[in-house]
């Protein structure tokens, strides 16, 4: 099950979709958790793969008054990258809203998934500075490209990228529309979820949630 989620009801909502039906086992959403603003989420690992000054921290979209605080990557870094300390998932989907802000060298929104540590995973992106979608594996430290798409990525708006992956297959969508579809088998077992940017991106991230699948 997908849900669509406004800016912010991750971290009103908890692990309960709307209050009204909770997620199946190995499948989160609101997963952001609880945090003061200007500091890191609750729960959830960061740093960048190759080194940098990343800076993640939930803050309080300007556009947004009045909702609860969302996660920002405002620092720099080579591939910034947040990801959730207790999931490990193999096959299924991850998902998240995110909102290009700034960045003169990036502006790039993603997420990973079968993510062994900061030098191993697979990474989906959006970019706004070059309009398109891609998809990558980092290998021992190194980003290799699989895929690019162009796609309509206007900054300043929220967007909603999702993977879903089952042993070799990938499919990649943004805004409920698939661009990217193939076949690669360079991560495999399972590994964390979480958000990733690139460069000097200043990126809002909400709406996270990600779910196992059985087989």
């Amino acid at each position: 099950m997908s849900m669509h989620l406004k800016p912010g009801w991750f971290s009103r909502w908890g692990l309960v979709g709307f209050g009204l039906c909770v997620m199946p086992a190995g499948a989160g959403t609101g997963a952001f958790g609880a945090a003061k603003a200007g500091s890191p989420p609750d729960g959830w690992s960061c740093g960048s793969t190759g080194g940098g000054s990343p800076r993640w921290t939930m803050e309080v979209d300007t556009l947004a008054a009045g909702s609860p605080p969302v996660l920002k990557q405002s620092g720099s870094g080579r591939y910034p990258w947040c990801v959730k300390a207790d999931t490990a998932l193999t096959n299924g989907w991850v998902e998240v809203r995110f909102k290009a802000l700034a960045g003169k060298e990036d502006q790039a929104g993603g997420v990973v998934w079968r993510w062994k540590d900061g030098d191993n995973y697979y990474v989906a992106r959006a970019n706004a500075l070059e309009n398109n979608v891609s998809l990558y594996y980092t290998k021992d430290g190194s980003r290799h490209t699989i895929k690019y798409q162009n796609a309509p990525v206007p900054a300043n708006q929220w967007h909603r990228l999702r993977v879903d992956f089952h042993g070799e297959t990938i499919r990649v969508s943004l805004n409920g529309k698939v661009y990217i579809e193939e076949q690669n088998q360079r991560i495999s077992g399972a590994g964390k979820v979480g958000v990733w940017t690139k460069a000097d991106s200043v990126t809002l991230f909400d709406g996270f949630a990600y779910e196992a699948s059985k087989n």
